[in-house]
């Protein structure tokens, strides 16, 4: 097991990652928040839990509550996030309740949040079951639901007392959402970690065919990225933002596909093709230097192909929570491991960068 330490100014929690941590859950919690409280919720999808709710709650005394959200960014609501509040009122829960997040990014996205807001915030462990969440999502404290106009516009930043990050339930992921997954890998690379970018270019067959050691040597080092730019902006007022890179196009192929037809990380993944094009446009990489990202970033594919109007795409790029003042915020690569915020990308070139992706991407 390792062990990576987020220390932020408003919370210090660690985050654990190995084998078999769900199966000793509880007292792993324990060692954190000293007793388990009266009331114990989780939050978890019901694939999660037909798949290990045995495992989990092997080392719970009591059994918690749970409570289930169903899968996909369409139930990444107010609307569920209120359902589920009134299900712990009308289960007891108090301010000294306790929920544990028992899923993917979504369920921890929704799952933080409710904590957050129930009775004005109570403690919360994130136990993250994909790569996507173990890796990303699951860290730092952010937390949010969508609202029609664009993603994770109504949020809060909550951190968890602890992340169980468990590489044994990734042995159920699909092919498809472990591949997706590992696009928040390479991002943190990319703008990061050039040790990592190699390292994922070599060692590409092991990682996609789930070699435990080769899986978790990315989780732990993309953890560690994450962690250190948290530790550095924990509001994302400056540096925080890079770990956006790719998310602002990604994040407009999901809305403008209406969250059907991409899992996040494809989306990055496309999101991330159309930053490097602007990149190379605007010289901050070499053309080899994209040409390699963008092999890299097909490797872990395939990514889903899109059918969708380029004008849709672009006007959901406004929407983008990074922009401030009506200024479009973009994260560029300046080389491979280091990236930059710039606030003078054009519509223009917003739009050649959608193009470009839509060329390769044709269903």
């Amino acid at each position: 097991m390792q062990t990576i330490r987020v220390e932020t100014p408003s919370a210090r929690y660690e985050v654990h990652t190995g084998s078999g941590l769900i199966e000793s859950l509880a007292p792993r919690i324990e060692k954190v928040i000293k007793k388990l409280p009266r009331r114990v919720f989780v939050l978890t999808s019901p694939q999660i839990w037909a798949l290990w709710s045995h495992d989990f709650l092997r080392s719970f005394p009591e059994e918690p509550v749970v409570l289930f959200l169903p899968p996909g960014e369409a139930h990444k609501t107010l609307r569920s996030a209120e359902s589920l509040l009134r299900q712990m009122i009308r289960a007891g829960g108090d301010r000294g309740s306790l929920l544990i997040a028992f899923g993917g990014g979504i369920v921890g996205d929704v799952g933080g949040f409710v904590a957050s807001i129930f009775m004005r915030g109570i403690s919360c462990v994130q136990v993250p079951t994909t790569i996507l969440a173990q890796v990303d999502s699951s860290v730092g404290g952010k937390t949010g639901v969508n609202l029609p106009e664009g993603k994770n516009l109504v949020g809060a930043f909550h951190h968890p007392r602890a992340v169980f990050a468990d590489i044994g339930v990734l042995g159920t992921l699909s092919d498809r959402e472990l591949r997706a997954g590992l696009m928040e890998s390479i991002k943190s690379g990319i703008i990061r970690d050039r040790a990592l970018v190699r390292f994922m270019e070599e060692q590409a067959d092991k990682v996609l065919a789930r070699d435990p050691k080769a899986l978790e040597k990315v989780i732990a080092a993309s953890i560690r990225i994450k962690a250190d730019v948290v530790n550095k902006d924990e509001r994302e007022s400056g540096l925080r933002m890079i770990l956006n890179f790719g998310h602002t196009v990604g994040h407009a192929f999901e809305q403008a596909t209406g969250y059907k037809a991409l899992l996040h990380g494809e989306a990055v993944g496309w999101g991330m093709v159309a930053a490097l094009a602007i990149a190379r446009l605007r010289k901050t990489i070499t053309v080899a230097q994209q040409q390699r990202l963008e092999h890299l970033i097909y490797r872990y594919g395939p990514l889903t192909a899109l059918a969708v109007r380029p004008a849709k795409v672009l006007a959901a790029t406004v929407g983008d929570k990074k922009n401030v003042g009506g200024v479009r915020r973009f994260v560029l690569p300046l080389g491979i491991g280091d990236a930059g915020i710039v606030e003078d990308v054009t519509v223009a070139e917003i739009q050649l960068a959608i193009d470009y992706v839509l060329e390769r991407a044709q269903a």
